[in-house]
């Protein structure tokens, strides 16, 4: 348990949030929501004692332990992988390390033996017995395989550190446990292994996410930052998006009787429990559902810019044949002889275990590289526009927003592009910023502003939602699902791709697997999971 009493916290004359009254309770989980900057981050920090807050407590239960995700990936370079998550522990770790040393010692005595006895005893009631083969299931869980966990931490790759770090965080099953962004860097299976292991946690869970299907199968609660204020709400981010979005339209239906609003409300709730109760993810955690309560439901002030994608013309009915496509990169092959015809309507995902599969299969198809060998071949009547994976390259620059986003554009007018840079939400000086400045963010705003005015019929996205927050992704999903042409792309984002998606395309060393069908059959699907198994294990 987490209770928190009169926090607030100020930069200077900027407050981020003020009089934060609340008690985070076992048995539950927390998804803290809020536009970039609003203080999600800032939060956790303050729980976890990282950052003395401008006024306010934060208080545990008696005896309670708190573990949070560290951000230093270098922190425990000179440690063992092992080693590493058993720390996530630390009063076992220092137990273990306090008993190891009176067992080396030379000279043991009486009165060392009496202390040996007290921590085998504080020992045992921790499950130190246990604790290795519990860390290595932790570890094996996240990717890493046995091999690997007596090696180095200083050894690792940067996306194993992360794994490793998630399972020091996860360890020794601890009272209250922090996790900022724990999605980060993990593939889509290990992240399937991550909200299992998080719906069946039953202690005190905060999480703090941009992946609205990871909130949605793990949270019971959402913790809304928005405008300085930090709002609790019964259900997972779903039902906080959809729930906002219906009391918004009811605010400005004026003519509509409360006891109307009241009725659409409950029957709100009815549906949403009923799909819940339903879908594949529920979980002993969904006991959320009964505390949903009408009252609670509010309009979100949030801003959600305005993405639209407009086909200048209806694609024809050839749309990209690939022929005996092969790319490799230092010498590890991506994929092979790959033959594949994108059909009219297709909205298909690029999978694969290694992500430079997919980044050069769009690099090819756009242009911007050459296959290894292989053709392919673009309809007539296509026109593309293209998110890359890697945007640096046209952020160079120190012009501002109009005349960087003029470059792209055949009207030139001010008005033109600064109707565009408005519905990605720059108003008023910010137009004028040098685009060498700007966030990951606001990069990717600008990007999708550029495709915009293309009005291409086919949408070529690279791990589309990258640095984007939960506003813009809604966004972003919401325009793909009824865009009316073809999409071809990458993500890591469950829900983008189940929503989107009609056509999966895993790409392997040794062949595809191609089907007609959306993301949760796919993951499932025996059939697949053989084929994918075999393929992978080829040599």
């Amino acid at each position: 348990m987490i209770s928190v009493s009169n926090l607030g916290i100020q930069f200077g004359k900027r407050v981020l949030f003020q009089d934060v009254n609340l008690k985070f309770t076992p048995g539950n989980c927390y998804g803290i929501i809020g536009a970039n900057g609003a203080g999600k981050s800032t939060l956790m920090r303050i729980l976890s004692g990282q950052l003395s807050p401008t006024h306010g407590t934060v208080s545990q239960g008696p005896g309670e332990r708190m573990s949070v995700l560290s951000q230093d990936h270098f922190e425990f370079d000179e440690c063992t992988v092992m080693e590493t998550v058993l720390r996530g522990h630390t009063t076992l770790w220092e137990v273990m390390q306090e008993k190891d040393a009176l067992y080396a010692k030379a000279d043991f005595t009486d009165a060392d033996g009496i202390r040996a006895s007290e921590l085998e005893e504080k020992f045992a009631e921790m499950e130190g017995w246990n604790a290795e083969s519990d860390a290595a299931a932790l570890l094996s869980g996240l990717g890493i395989k046995e091999e690997k966990h007596y090696t180095l931490m200083k050894d690792m790759s940067a996306k194993e550190k992360v794994r490793v770090l998630l399972a020091k965080a996860l360890f020794g099953n601890p009272d209250n446990l922090l996790l900022d962004e724990p999605t980060n860097d993990l593939d889509l299976d290990t992240v399937t292994w991550l909200e299992n292991y998080l719906s069946n946690f039953e202690n005190t869970v905060l999480v703090v996410s941009h992946d609205r299907h990871f909130l949605d199968a793990i949270s019971t609660h959402t913790l809304d930052i928005d405008y300085n204020k930090v709002t609790l709400f019964a259900g997972n981010y779903s039902f906080w998006y959809q729930s906002s979005q219906l009391a918004l339209r009811q605010q400005q239906q004026q003519n509509k009787k409360a006891e109307e609003k009241k009725k659409e409300l409950q029957e709100f709730i009815r549906r949403f429990s009923a799909n819940v109760a339903k879908s594949k993810q529920t979980t002993s955690r969904k006991k959320m559902l009964e505390k949903l309560n009408i009252e609670e439901i509010q309009p979100s002030s949030r801003r959600y810019p305005g993405i639209i994608f407009t086909p200048e013309r209806e694609p024809g009915n050839k749309i990209l044949e690939l022929h005996g496509l092969t790319a490799s990169v230092d010498g590890d092959v991506l994929f092979r002889d790959l033959n594949l015809t994108i059909e009219k309507n297709d909205k298909v995902v690029f999978l694969s275990h290694d992500p430079r599969a997919m980044t050069a299969l769009f690099e090819i198809i756009t242009g911007n590289r050459k296959p290894d060998s292989g053709t392919f071949e673009w309809g007539q009547t296509i026109t593309t526009a293209y998110l890359p994976l890697d945007n640096s390259a046209f952020f160079n620059t120190d012009l501002n927003l109009v005349d960087w986003l003029c470059q792209f554009s055949n009207d030139t007018s001010e008005i033109y592009l600064k109707g565009f840079l408005g519905k990605m939400l720059f108003s008023g000086e910010e137009v004028l910023k040098k685009a060498s400045v700007l966030s990951g963010g606001e990069k990717m705003r600008c990007m999708i502003a550029k495709m915009m005015m293309t009005n291409a019929n086919t949408l070529i996205l690279d791990t589309p939602t990258n640095h984007l927050d939960l506003e813009s992704i809604q966004a972003f999903n919401n325009t793909l699902q009824a865009f009316k042409g073809n999409i071809i792309m990458s993500s890591h984002d469950h829900e983008f791709i189940q929503t989107v998606c009609n056509r999966m395309v895993e790409l392997t060393p040794n062949g595809i697997i191609d089907k007609m069908m959306d993301y949760d059959d796919f993951i499932s699907d025996e059939k697949v999971l053989a084929l994918k198994e075999k393929l992978y294990a080829q040599k």
